[in-house]
């Protein structure tokens, strides 16, 4: 989705949501507010956070949703490594930059302002606070755009909605030592900001707000619990650009970078646990559909485990022998070149001989993976390759059960722990000589196809 095919959609569900609420915001100031949308979401590292995604999070039933959804990526400094000029406008007067990390203005140098008074009381966050780039610092300067775009427009009321659905998109955090989740806390805090602003919101209208939240915050993270591994693996990969940049100059990352994205987000799958994903609250949504969320998102996690660490065991083999050579060592001189079109170029994979052994997956999720490994994920923005042939060489050289020993290994040799040596030693030697037979013509390979390019060149001279 191009710019101008994501400035009309987001103006029609804007003009949609702003007519079913009532709000009296005339077309040239929807046409302002689609802009500030539009532009930081379609910012050069975004893959992932873009404009289709705030439409998927937003549905197309409820506006306070669909509002909230728009602008509740609006921030995204992991991706941007910075805020959009023209949404720092209105975060300026209350937040400042010191030492490199972004507070709330002390009490005595922010405003008086209403609005922020009520972000701030949703969101539970104080006067002097430092934002916690993982924990909900995005999502609060997001509702701080949202709120002091759309205060002229929507009523308190209106504006705890859409406020609150935006903090409820905080992901991944987990109940409080006496036991309640973030929803619960959401719900508190919502009771507390209807008493202190005189809101007039009744209990059972908190209630529901919250439940609104919930179906947001749901659909936020909805991939976890694609019913394809492939499709979740897919979006996982437009995830790695967004927070790893080099890895958008096609060809020209190194190996080094690849891993580092690699080990990150192999790091991040591992310790993310099923029941952090997704929320639940006073029946939103109903427990059978709450059970197939957290059961699809078990299993996509078991299955991006073993996928991952095939993939990190494989990129340590790769950053082992680069080191050989030099530090800092492009992929494509490893592995071969990406295909394009009307190009010929022989991968690494090409060079390695068939493992004539017959392996077999031993359960339904190392057949799942084995697949990916070899068949590949859905498509995906990044220029990865979506299949992951050395990486299926490896696992039928060694099989899943060393996988995971050898991922561990893998950490120690990144860590510095093991050397090249060490850690090369700890495979079978078959493996490495094989990788190392196979590197060695590609490399003759590149050497044959220069020799040709010279003879070439030297015959055309002589023709002279």
């Amino acid at each position: 989705m191009d710019s101008a095919q994501a400035y009309d959609k987001c103006l029609k569900r804007l003009t949609w949501a702003s007519k079913s609420l009532k709000l009296e915001i005339q077309p040239h100031q929807l046409a302002d507010i689609t802009d500030l949308i539009v532009q930081p979401m379609t910012g050069p590292w975004r893959y992932f956070h873009t404009p289709q995604h705030i439409f998927d999070v937003g549905g197309t039933k409820n506006p306070i949703e669909v509002i909230a959804a728009l602008f509740h990526d609006l921030v995204y400094l992991q991706a941007d490594l910075s805020i959009n000029f023209n949404l720092s406008y209105f975060i300026s007067p209350f937040v400042k930059e010191i030492d490199g990390h972004l507070t709330i203005r002390p009490q005595g140098h922010l405003p008086v302002d209403c609005t922020f008074a009520l972000v701030t009381s949703i969101f539970g966050f104080v006067p002097g606070q430092v934002l916690n780039p993982y924990v909900g610092q995005n999502e609060f300067l997001s509702a701080l755009v949202a709120a002091k775009v759309l205060e002229p427009f929507v009523s308190q009321q209106q504006m705890l909605q859409i406020i609150a659905c935006i903090e409820a998109t905080i992901p991944f955090r987990p109940k409080t030592e006496d036991g309640l989740t973030a929803c619960d806390r959401l719900y508190k805090r919502l009771q507390s900001t209807n008493t202190e602003f005189d809101l007039g919101l009744t209990d059972a209208e908190i209630i529901e707000t919250v439940k609104t939240t919930v179906r947001m915050a749901n659909r936020d993270v909805s991939s976890f619990a694609h019913p394809q591994a492939a499709q979740f693996l897919a979006n996982t990969w437009n995830l790695l650009p967004e927070t790893n940049h080099n890895l958008s100059r096609m060809g020209a990352y190194t190996v080094g970078d690849y891993r580092t994205a690699i080990q990150a987000i192999e790091a991040f799958m591992s310790s993310l646990s099923p029941n952090l994903i997704f929320h639940q609250f006073r029946g939103e949504p109903d427990n059978s559909s709450y059970e197939l969320f957290y059961k699809r998102a078990s299993r996509n996690l078991e299955i991006a485990r073993l996928y991952l660490q095939s993939k990190l065991v494989t990129i340590a083999l790769i950053e082992a022998m680069s080191l050989t050579i030099g530090v800092d060592i492009p992929l494509t001189i490893m592995m071969g070149e990406i295909p394009l079109p009307g190009f010929t170029f022989m991968p690494l994979e090409h060079f390695l001989p068939e493992v004539h052994d017959s392996y077999l997956p031993e359960t339904d999720i190392e057949k799942e993976v084995f697949d990916l490994l070899t068949i590949g994920r859905a498509k995906s923005i990044h220029s990865d390759l979506q299949h992951s042939p050395i990486a299926t060489f490896i696992v039928k050289s060694i099989a899943f059960t060393a996988i995971s020993q050898q991922c561990d290994r893998s950490k120690q040799f990144f860590q510095g722990n093991l050397s090249t040596e060490e850690f090369l030693s700890s495979f079978n030697p078959t493996l490495i000589e094989n990788i190392i037979g196979a590197l060695l013509q590609l490399f003759e390979s590149r050497k044959s196809a220069i020799s040709c390019c010279y003879g070439i060149t030297r015959r055309k001279s002589y023709n002279c």
